[in-house]
């Protein structure tokens, strides 16, 4: 009977003969028949309903199927086997390249013939697990919605237990990759009918299983916040947030405007999403969900994210009150976010040019929604000339538009502008105003962002606000031959006396950017201020010194001036000095080998080693913002290393090493922060791979900034493959090296390395591990016998003259930090303040210059937040806590400034002399020339901004197409470089078509 039906199927009667001989062997299909002869049958009918190529022989197969499955139900249980079915889900039916597209037809059409039968338990398990197989495949749209009609249809096979949780957000990892590929009209109902059947699937299992709907809408948050992905998640996502129960909204708005794991940029991603979904036709609720959550950030004050998000989605919003399908959710989410938007007018006049365009649109549509739409409309318009007035020219083509419209009187006004308003406390936005239209309150100046240049920007702000360096700089004389040395004074310049809220620095990136950095990506901060301090150095060592030279101090002996007089500006600066000393373990001989620095690298112990408390170190002490001096009693201070551990060393006298110390740390705080670099002497030979371990990517326990010193500074046994030549032993030998400071630099850098490579995925992987910053640092630095009885003798220290060290006190003054988890992306900021001497050197009592006032340990000392353009106040409070709240937000480059009344007090004097000869530093003619220029060129430009504003409303296009292209356009618009705190703007739409 198979071969008569196959050969009757694919002969070329015309339909009716052949539909007339087909019901002939479907009647004699109803009479028993052998078991071999039923096989056969299903077989065939399975084969035309799963590979026929036209639509008749599919609806042929699938009515022999019926009748086999009512008649021969024996047969049809044995022959629709789990095997069989395994097999159809995991391999496919059809030939390679041409598998069939209705393998989960077929199974939902069998499904109702075996309900009742013994194996149907079993079916049903290997459904549960392949469904969710099948999800985590990311199928289509189409192949989504068959499972879910499969699923609603026999929900016995919906994955249950822990797997229901995991099916829903799986199912809602599909949705967000739903995309219409087509713009037809037919197409994209299509495709709204099957993410809705998804999505209907999602309130079956909701509306059983309660428990599922919470981890289900973790999961859709973490697709909308995600700033990592190629492309935009569908906005087919707002399909599920429909079916949320409304008594849930304020639960979970609150739990994610308080959870501290959740970023700004990611907060802020995620409502710029969720606002693109007022595109979704027909969606119940959206809009609702959109108003609480930018109600729930306005109550934990996050005003900035607020910003943000009006400013770049409410035009976008604004134009969907063309489309009556998702006029109503737009209008109240456009509502919302105007009247709540007091603190400036810059979200209202974005509408500006396009209201009258609008009015006319709806008035032309004479519907009861367009009507309703126009009074709503017109009464925001009012609120805002309320609240906004002083903008006549501005305002009148607007006025002349809705002047036929109701007008709300004052009472109705006031009361919607107080009901909507961010916060009752206008000093809490006082910040945020005007958006970059002025200088920031704070004086200080930003820098434009030239395409992921923010790695440049931190570490030139970090450099101006070092205001002994920055004050050398511009007292550069004219007319020398140091090209970048001068082009840095005219940047120093410029942040310091110009107009403008934000300058661009793209004369000085050119001039300095590093030969192998690819143009337009991230670039590590550390190489790159590495790489401008030797550019700096050399190029004055070189012959082409420009600086007037310090006046040398009385005090100074013939041979320290011709120390310092010989030092470049860097050195003088930023440079130090180490002692690499090796001792081998066999003859004790040492070796030692002085070099220059002008940063520490800092690598990050193993996690097996803790350098709390080890032999090498004192206990870090923790002390409030006063002035402490250092230990009366030297017995207090911790021996060398080598003399707690081994014998003295031949040659070489016992000397007592003074730990690192902190001092006025707060407890919270996180600090540090990475990218790997050329480390300088010892860190050089601890591999930062062993010291990484398995700590990349996973918190441990919190260090301390003086630990990693610790740690760089302790000896470092060289055995196994790393034995040390030793030239008395003429032999390799097991010997132990450790690094001493010798000359602390005016300005100590610090670089974290929280950068490692790892062979296993060829990737550097970031160490997040908390690293609280002290506000003070305590370095111990070795000094020569007779420069400690100098020191001694001057009171710099009260260590005994015998130790051999000296404790040098740094304040802190910059962090620069790293947010992401990768050195090849995220974005740089920069925390800094002006640290300064309080107390005038040349005024010393009993030749000991006083300590600087309590002032300068006081966390209440003015920080600013440097991030591009903005720069705003800050804390110490802020830089000790940020990697708490941001996880990803690690200091990676920290700068100190030493104090006077230690080592270098003969520099803190030739610069106290040198402003105190010169002053605020005088720049020459051109210089000043330039920047007057500038300041009035600036000027113009927001007068000119300000008339043109006006011109533009009657210049609008007069395409009718214009507002498919304005949706579009700002649809692709994305962010033009990775530090921007909106990388990864929202995407198109998922069926221009119907809404556009």
């Amino acid at each position: 009977m198979d071969k008569i039906l196959e050969a009757v199927v694919m002969s070329s009667y015309p339909n009716n003969v052949k539909q007339g001989l087909v019901r002939r062997v479907i009647e004699a299909a109803k009479q028993p028949m052998d078991s071999e002869q039923c096989w056969s049958m299903l077989e065939l009918s399975t084969k035309l309903y799963l590979t026929g190529d036209t639509k008749y022989k599919r609806e042929i197969g699938k009515e022999v199927l019926e009748v086999y499955g009512h008649y021969h139900p024996e047969e049809f249980e044995e022959f629709f086997n789990v095997r069989f079915l395994l097999s159809l889900l995991q391999e496919g039916y059809g030939p390679l390249g041409k598998r069939s597209h209705y393998v989960l037809d077929y199974i939902q059409l069998g499904l109702q013939f075996i309900l009742e039968s013994p194996s149907a338990n079993s079916i049903f398990s290997l459904l549960r697990i392949e469904v969710l197989r099948k999800v985590c495949e990311r199928p289509s749209p189409k192949q989504c919605a068959k499972i879910s009609k499969l699923l609603t249809q026999h929900p016995q096979c919906i994955p249950t237990g822990k797997h229901q949780v995991l099916f829903c957000q799986q199912l809602i990892r599909c949705i967000g990759q739903f995309q219409c590929v087509s713009e037809g009209e037919e197409d994209i109902m299509e495709f709204l009918e099957q993410v809705n059947k998804v999505s209907g699937l999602l309130q079956r299992i909701w509306r059983t299983q309660t428990s599922a709907i919470l981890p289900s809408l973790k999961e859709l948050f973490t697709i909308i916040s995600s700033t990592e992905e190629q492309e935009a998640p569908s906005n087919a996502l707002a399909s599920v947030v429909q079916f949320v129960p409304l008594e849930l909204m304020d639960g979970v708005i609150r739990n994610l405007t308080n959870d501290d794991s959740i970023t700004d940029v990611q907060m802020m991603t995620a409502i710029g999403r969720m606002i693109d979904w007022v595109s979704w036709p027909l969606g119940k609720n959206i809009d609702k969900w959109i108003i609480a959550l930018l109600k729930g950030l306005a109550a934990v004050k996050k005003f900035s994210i607020l910003i943000e998000v009006t400013l770049s989605k409410i035009e976008k919003v604004f134009s969907k009150l063309l489309y009556p399908i998702v006029r109503e959710g737009a209008l109240s989410v456009l509502q919302y976010m105007l009247l709540s938007f007091q603190h400036s007018h810059e979200a209202f006049h974005l509408l500006l040019p396009h209201i009258p365009r609008l009015v006319a649109s709806l008035k032309k549509e004479d519907s009861n929604s367009a009507t309703s739409s126009l009074e709503h409309l017109a009464e925001l318009i009012h609120c805002m000339f309320f609240r906004f007035s002083g903008f006549p020219d501005l305002y009148e083509p607007v006025l002349e538009a809705v002047k036929a419209l109701p007008i709300p009187n004052e009472d109705r006004i006031k009361h919607l502008l107080g009901q909507n308003a961010w916060t009752s406390q206008k000093n809490e936005l006082a910040c945020f105003y005007p958006r970059l239209a002025s200088k920031s309150e704070t004086g200080k100046i930003g820098l434009m962002n030239l395409g992921n240049t923010c790695y440049m920007n931190s570490i030139i702000q970090s450099l101006f606000m070092a205001s002994d360096f920055r004050h050398s700089v511009l007292n550069l004389t004219e007319g020398n031959s140091q090209p970048l040395m001068t082009k840095l004074q005219w940047l120093f310049a410029f942040l310091e006396h110009s107009q403008r809220p934000a300058i661009s620095p793209e004369s000085f990136l050119s001039a300095s950017w590093p030969p192998w950095f690819t143009p337009g990506a991230q670039q590590d901060c550390s190489e790159y201020l590495k790489y401008l301090l030797d550019r700096l150095h050399e190029e004055e060592k070189t012959g082409k010194r420009i600086y007037q030279k310090l006046k040398e101090s009385s005090l100074m002996s013939q041979a320290v001036e011709h120390h310092y007089l010989n030092k470049t500006l860097i050195e003088k600066m930023f440079g130090g000095k180490m002692m690499t000393k090796i001792r081998c373990l066999k003859c004790l001989n040492v070796s030692s080998r002085e070099e220059a620095f002008t940063d520490l690298s800092l690598a990050f112990p193993p996690p097996d080693r803790h350098v709390h408390g080890s032999a090498s170190v004192l206990p870090v002490e923790e002390i409030g913002p006063q002035f402490i001096e250092p230990p009366e009693n030297p017995s207090q201070l911790t021996g060398s290393p080598w003399i707690q551990r081994k014998a003295p060393i031949a040659r070489d006298p016992p000397a007592l090493l003074m730990p690192v110390e902190m001092l006025g740390s707060q407890e919270p705080g996180e600090a540090g922060n990475p990218l790997s670099g050329d480390a300088v002497g010892v860190d050089a030979a601890k591999d930062p791979l062993s010291a990484f371990g398995e700590q990349a990517c996973a918190p441990i326990d919190s260090r301390s900034v003086p630990d990693l010193i610790n740690y760089f500074l302790s000896p470092e046994r060289l055995t196994a493959e790393n034995k040390y030549h030793c030239e008395k032993c003429a032999s390799l030998q097991d010997a132990e090296k450790v690094a001493e400071l010798t000359e602390g630099p005016h300005y100590l850098i610090l670089t974290l390395l929280r950068f490692s490579f790892d062979p296993r995925t060829m990737k550097r992987k970031k160490i997040l591990d908390n690293v609280s910053i002290p506000v003070v640092l305590k370095l111990p630095v070795l000094v020569a016998p007779e420069e400690t009885e100098e020191v001694c003798r001057r009171g710099k220290d009260r260590a005994a003259p015998e130790s051999g060290f000296v404790s040098v006190m740094y304040d802190l003054c910059s962090v620069v930090v790293h947010s992401g988890i990768s050195s090849e992306s995220g974005h740089y900021y920069c925390y800094s303040r002006e640290c300064t001497d309080t107390v005038p050197h040349g005024q010393p009592q009993d030749g000991v210059p006083k300590p600087a006032s309590d002032k300068q340990l006081d966390f209440e000392i003015q920080w600013y937040l440097f991030n591009d353009t903005r720069v705003s106040f800050s804390s110490f409070e802020s830089v000790s806590n940020v990697t708490s709240f941001f996880p990803k937000d690690t200091a990676y480059v920290l700068f100190y400034r030493q104090r006077p009344g230690r080592q270098s007090c003969l520099l803190h004097e030739a610069l106290a002399e040198a402003s105190r000869l010169h002053g605020e530093p005088s720049l020459h003619k051109d210089l000043m020339e330039a920047i007057s220029k500038d300041n009035i060129l600036y000027l113009q430009e927001q007068e000119k901004e300000a008339r043109n504003r006006a011109a533009y409303i009657s210049a609008l296009p007069k395409s009718p197409l214009w507002w498919r292209d304005f949706d579009r356009d700002k649809d692709d618009d994305s962010s033009s470089g990775g530090c921007s705190p909106a990388a990864g703007g929202g995407g198109s739409g998922s069926f221009h078509g119907l809404v556009f």
